[in-house]
């Protein structure tokens, strides 16, 4: 009996050592890992994106073909090739524009891309990419209206509707006397413009051309307003070299062969469909 007893006991260490062998042997890498990929490390199988998905052609809702919602749009399609070129499965996560940069410090998300500017706050909270692209800025009003509206000067004392957080927000408080109306989204700041509440709305270039062929009544004045931090870039968080590095390689990458100017224009189909 005691000879049994022995045996069996031995048999058991050795499975608990064979099956701790393998545990250790996922935790390796060998099982996909979930979760922020923050300390740059490019072997994670999950990379975490947010963005705010109501800013089309950039990042917006569809319906797909198989009449699932899914995100679409010119940052996804770069958002894409980052996870691709880092090895790592693509998650995305829709915020509100105005918490992009807690959620990312936080380690909630590892990159955002969501029409960013390189403004100087900005640069204080995260660190940044490469300019990607560089858009230009207008005035959405409605139909009938725009010929009121030909120089910034004309926007003096008028209500404007903004996005919360953005560029464009920084642009209105630069307008003498100017009644802003700051929202989360942009689609609310149509709404907004639509039923008299707000004059006009500032909205980045291809954003407005977008929401005037899809909105009737609405179209874009003359008046087209500057920034001095028109371009967008991607962030990371503070300190996070080795991922603002990969994403650097992979814009530079798109640039180059002519995929960004490819992501533009059928964004901008897709979103006027």
């Amino acid at each position: 009996m005691k000879k049994w007893g022995t045996l069996i006991i031995a048999l058991l260490m050795v499975t608990s050592l064979l099956a701790a062998c393998g545990q250790n042997k996922n935790n390796n890498g060998d099982a996909p890992e979930s979760g922020a990929a923050n300390n740059g490390n490019a072997g994670k199988k999950v990379v975490t994106l947010g963005t705010s998905a109501d800013f089309a052609p950039y990042e917006f809702h569809i319906k797909n073909e198989k009449g699932e919602d899914e995100i679409v749009g010119f940052d996804i399609e770069i958002a894409k090739e980052i996870a691709k070129d880092l090895g790592a499965e693509l998650q995305i996560k829709d915020l509100q524009f105005s918490s992009l940069m807690n959620e990312l410090n936080s380690g909630r998300i590892d990159f955002a891309i969501s029409g960013l500017s390189p403004t100087p706050d900005r640069q204080k909270e995260v660190d940044m990419s490469k300019i990607y692209f560089t858009a230009t800025q207008a005035v959405v009003t409605r139909a009938g209206e725009e010929g009121s509206y030909k120089t910034i000067d004309t926007l003096v004392g008028k209500k404007i509707g903004v996005q919360k957080g953005s560029i464009q927000e920084e642009i209105a408080q630069t307008i003498q006397d100017a009644k802003i109306t700051s929202l989360a989204k942009t689609q609310d700041i149509m709404m907004q413009l639509k039923t008299g509440r707000v004059d006009v709305a500032i909205i980045e270039g291809p954003v407005a051309e977008a929401y005037v062929s899809n909105i009737d009544g609405l179209t874009i004045a003359e008046a087209q307003p500057e920034a001095e931090d028109d371009g967008y870039i991607v962030a990371v968080k503070k300190g996070n070299d080795e991922l603002l590095e990969k994403v650097n390689a992979t814009l530079t990458r798109l640039m180059e062969d002519g995929s960004m100017e490819e992501y533009i224009q059928a964004a901008s189909e897709l979103a006027v469909k």
